[in-house]
């Protein structure tokens, strides 16, 4: 796991082309279209570098277009605001001559202010509960081959389910669920490095809680579903490489449409950042 570390670090390190535009590489991860969490985190990474003394709070993207997992992505930045306090970025993703992704991105100084936050979830620890991988490893018969060497492959996140759901034969069950993930190497001290994997790794599962209350899963093959937008706020200060709990719920579904939440708590119970995303989900 930890030699594919890099490799995720190599995808979230963007070329400067020219002031205010960067060029990120594209990885396959698996799925039919790239990835939307490389989006988020290269288009957070690309404003952040044109913001100075400032870190992002929040994060608001929409996809546009399906993106090409084989063609490398470039990123404008539109400056549009840079304040004593705040500072505020526009960047518009771009391939094939078409933008496949847009993201408004808000930067601030730090500060001192009232605190207060709600309690994490009671979950067993991670260390009492399997990898993502292994659970896969254990249902390799009932997988077909070439789903099962995508899922038994090295990956640079490890996450581990607090109540696996079984990827073809899933039962109905309420539209809540919590992982414990956490990238498995030391990582550098940028905190926007660390801001850029978390949006990464915040589109793993998400959309996925508003099929639980339906017996759905993605591998079944029998919906069609894509992330229509995604937003995220940073609360306090983290790290990746230490372990998160990820807790998500989906309060509807409806019109082709389903809304999924989600807050991210470090171990000791500190609220690190919360998520909201909308995706079409149709069934095949």
């Amino acid at each position: 796991m930890k030699d594919s570390v890099p490799d995720l670090l190599q995808t979230l390190t963007l070329e400067r082309l020219d002031e205010n535009l960067y060029r990120g590489e594209s990885r396959d991860i698996g799925g039919h279209h790239l990835f939307g969490g490389q989006l988020l985190g290269q288009a957070l990474l690309a404003a952040s570098q044109t913001v100075e003394w400032r870190g992002a709070h929040s994060m608001h993207g929409y996809f546009l277009r399906p993106g090409d997992k084989s063609a490398p992505v470039i990123y404008e930045v539109d400056r549009i605001r840079s304040g004593r306090s705040y500072a505020t970025r526009r960047v518009v993703a771009i391939q094939h001559g078409k933008p496949i992704f847009n993201m408004s991105a808000s930067f601030q100084v730090r500060e001192e202010g009232i605190e207060h936050q709600i309690e994490m979830p009671e979950v067993p620890s991670p260390d009492a509960l399997p990898d993502m991988t292994e659970l896969f490893r254990r249902k390799q018969e009932e997988v077909p081959e070439r789903l099962a060497r995508l899922l038994a492959r090295q990956r640079p996140i490890e996450f581990r389910p607090v109540d696996p759901v079984h990827p073809f034969e899933p039962e109905p069950r309420p539209p809540f669920r919590q992982i414990w993930f956490r990238v498995d190497a030391g990582l550098p001290d940028d905190p926007a490095v660390h801001k850029a994997l978390l949006a990464y790794a915040s589109d793993f599962s998400l959309l996925g809680t508003a099929l639980l209350p339906h017996a759905l899963t993605f591998m079944q093959g029998t919906i069609r579903a894509a992330s229509l937008d995604h937003a995220m706020w940073f609360h306090r200060d983290f790290r990746v490489d230490e372990w998160l709990l990820y807790a998500m719920d989906s309060p509807s579904a409806s019109h082709g449409r389903g809304f999924s939440r989600g807050h991210l708590f470090s171990r000791d119970g500190r609220l690190l950042a919360s998520v909201t995303q909308e995706g079409m989900i149709r069934r095949i």
